[in-house]
């Protein structure tokens, strides 16, 4: 194995080096992360103009179950073939999937292009995070990351305010014509920023199977909980046919990962314990922040009467705090000992701040939400670098491709069931979409009040999941930090 690799870079970069190749990756992690939410902003209007609202969860779970999918497969493609041609077949079916995406006449092709625009997108923030693992040990890692949270919440957090923008103000097919030029800028950017990047590739095998299986078991659960109770009874034959098929699908790929030479995910990754904590409490924790950027949008225009650019812009306040907790709490990893304490603090926090929206769902008023926000931003924040950087602590530089890749896909694969779980909880609570859309016969106070009441207990779902991540959090080792790249030169 060793034996075919190419030769480690003979020299060390340094930080001007390893800064100009991180700064190079930060516009597809941009790209990546601003697809998973603009479109929340915007959903009540697309929904109006296509005239299909119950169908409007699938733009968002679309894209997250090819990303999903995808991002196991560009890890290893990263470790076989190099992280810059992983990076750009990302981006050119990304680019794909964009055009398809505003050119799409009705839902069924807008579904479908953003499925191909998540098979691009899959790998945009997770190569981006396998280059920093190229470029920095553990106990550096850090200051490096400072830049990509910047980025990676700052795209999230600010993807609704400019769908909704775009949408009182422009178009919504802008939110995808935007992405060519910006593609296309990203596309020159690693063609020139990752040539001093050190190479260590491995051979591979990529688990087709795997992947397919992955997707139409989620894709079967998805549809059974959309549908379930809405337009179908749970106990019908339909659904019961998507349980039992999602059921089947899953034994099938969990019997893959036994079976295949080199599975989607590997088996060694998974059993070891560390590891499987951290990439438990690093999904669980995602998970909930992937799904509230998604619905608190829709929260504000269906229940506190906001218009969809100012439902945006009421997030903003997420990102700065999460910018914030993570910016902090990474230059702070690198100089104490006990690097969990932060982390822990901040997550009771966290906790706190979203179980409180929970109980004050049907009558918070703006400041309180505001308030809320930053407390769950800064609570949250320490949580993501902490989880990289035991991850990068644990493993070999050329298994950390796959590494990240595992823990992207788990997180990726728990956002996106929970993103499907958060829009039947809305749905079958009878609260609407597109504002107006649903519960028409009653009075729009009726309607804010059965809309408060299902977001309520939006929040209490992600509340429990952000708890599973806190005690994650306290099951998880505090090793030593490394102060070289694991697998790397000694």
């Amino acid at each position: 194995m060793d034996a075919t690799a190419p030769a480690e870079a003979s020299t060390a970069l340094t930080h001007k080096e390893a800064r100009l190749i991180v700064f190079g990756v930060l516009m597809p992690t941009f790209l990546g992360s601003l697809d998973t939410t603009v479109l929340a902003g915007a959903l009540p209007t697309i929904g109006r103009e296509l005239g299909e609202v119950h169908n409007l969860p699938w733009l968002i779970t679309a894209y997250l179950v090819a990303s999903t999918a995808a991002v196991p497969l560009y890890g290893k493609l990263a470790d076989i073939h190099g992280r810059q041609f992983a990076l750009r077949l990302s981006l050119f079916a990304y680019l794909a999937g964009s055009l398809i995406c505003a050119l799409a006449p009705n839902m069924l092709v807008l579904i479908l292009g953003r499925a191909l625009h998540g098979l691009g997108g899959g790998g945009l923030t997770s190569l981006g995070m396998i280059v920093l693992g190229d470029v920095a040990a553990p106990k550096e890692r850090g200051r490096y990351y400072a830049y990509f949270s910047v980025v990676y919440t700052t795209a999230g957090a600010c993807g609704p305010a400019l769908g909704g923008f775009i949408a009182d103000y422009l178009h919504w097919t802008v939110i995808f014509w935007i992405n060519i030029p910006l593609g296309l800028i990203a596309v020159a950017l690693t063609f020139t920023a990752l040539r001093r990047l050190p190479r260590h590739e491995r051979p591979h095998r990529l688990d087709i199977i795997g992947a397919v299986l992955v997707v139409l078991a989620s894709v079967s659960f998805m549809l059974a909980v959309n549908q379930g109770g809405v337009r179908f009874a749970w106990t019908s034959p339909p659904i019961l046919t998507l349980l039992a098929a999602a059921a089947v699908l899953g034994a099938l790929f969990v019997w893959r990962l036994h079976a295949a030479a080199e599975p989607l995910i590997p088996i060694a990754i998974l059993a070891d314990r560390d590891a499987a904590i951290v990439i438990a409490t690093n999904a669980l924790g995602w998970g909930s922040i992937i799904g509230l950027n998604i619905f608190l949008p829709t929260y504000l225009q269906s229940v506190m009467g906001m218009s969809p650019t100012d439902a945006g812009v009421g997030l903003m306040v997420l990102m700065v705090a999460l910018n914030i907790g993570a910016g902090t709490s990474g230059q702070i990893m690198g100089r104490v000992r006990h690097y969990k304490t932060v982390p822990i603090i901040g997550m009771i926090v966290a906790v706190g701040a979203v179980a409180t929206l929970a109980w004050r769902a049907n009558r918070v008023t703006v400041l309180e939400f505001e308030i809320l926000m930053a407390l769950f931003g800064l609570g949250f924040g320490p949580l993501p670098p902490l989880c990289t950087v035991v991850m990068q602590n644990s493993v070999a530089i050329h298994q950390f491709g796959t590494a990240v890749g595992t823990m992207n896909f788990v997180r990726n694969l728990f956002a996106t069931i929970l993103v499907a779980v958060f829009g039947a909880i809305v749905l079958s609570g009878g609260a609407a979409l597109v504002p107006g859309a649903i519960g028409s016969g009653g009075s729009a106070g009726t309607d804010a009040s059965e809309a408060a009441l299902a977001f309520s207990r939006v929040f209490l779902a992600a509340t429990a999941s952000l708890v599973l991540a806190f005690v994650g959090l306290l099951l998880m080792a505090e090793k030593p930090l490394q102060t070289n790249i694991p697998g790397g030169s000694r």
